[in-house]
């Protein structure tokens, strides 16, 4: 039965590693791992983990946007696991949103985060994909990414000024709805 996991916290240095590509995607290891990332993404109410955030370090990600406290505005999806993960292409157009994350937790920065995406992966059952996101999921998926290259919301912000508490976050999602 698939387990919640423990979310390793920025300070981490799993966190500011690279993540290794995955040869074998039938392995017994990473299908467990699949079903426990689905699990704790769920359980922890975020919209994307990376294996790295529960210290695995392998190239691989949940986006599962929808609707919940911490982004009660996001799109719903079905949870989709994306394995070796690339950006292939990308609009010229750069957006700034806001951003949190699981091993970040209380604080929020206004990020900027291409508009849209053209990526490639492959699913957990080895079947290679290509999709193009926009808007919020596309920032999604490039924040995971992120993560398995050692980078974090953080080292995008363009000033300190583009940082909020989780509390301040909450109080202008409030306002705006």
């Amino acid at each position: 039965m698939p387990e919640l996991l423990p979310i390793i916290q920025l300070g981490n240095p799993i966190l500011r590693q690279k993540a290794l590509m995955i040869e074998d995607i039938k392995d017994e290891r990473i299908q467990i791992l699949i079903d426990n990332l689905m699990t704790t993404v769920v359980q922890s109410n975020g919209v994307g983990i990376a294996a790295p955030q529960v210290g695995e370090k392998d190239r691989l990600f949940i986006v599962a946007s929808r609707p919940n406290p911490r982004y009660p505005h996001a799109p719903k999806m079905e949870p989709t696991v994306m394995i070796n993960p690339r950006i292939i292409a990308h609009s010229t157009e750069i957006v700034k949103g806001w951003e949190g994350c699981l091993s970040i937790p209380g604080i929020r920065g206004f990020v900027p985060r291409f508009a849209a995406i053209e990526v490639e992966y492959t699913d957990r059952h080895g079947k290679s994909q290509k999709h193009a996101f926009t808007d919020f999921v596309a920032r999604i998926f490039q924040h995971e990414h992120d993560h398995l290259d050692g980078i974090v919301f953080l080292d995008r912000l363009e000033s300190t000024l583009d940082i909020i508490t989780e509390q301040e976050y909450q109080k202008l999602i409030t306002q705006e709805s």
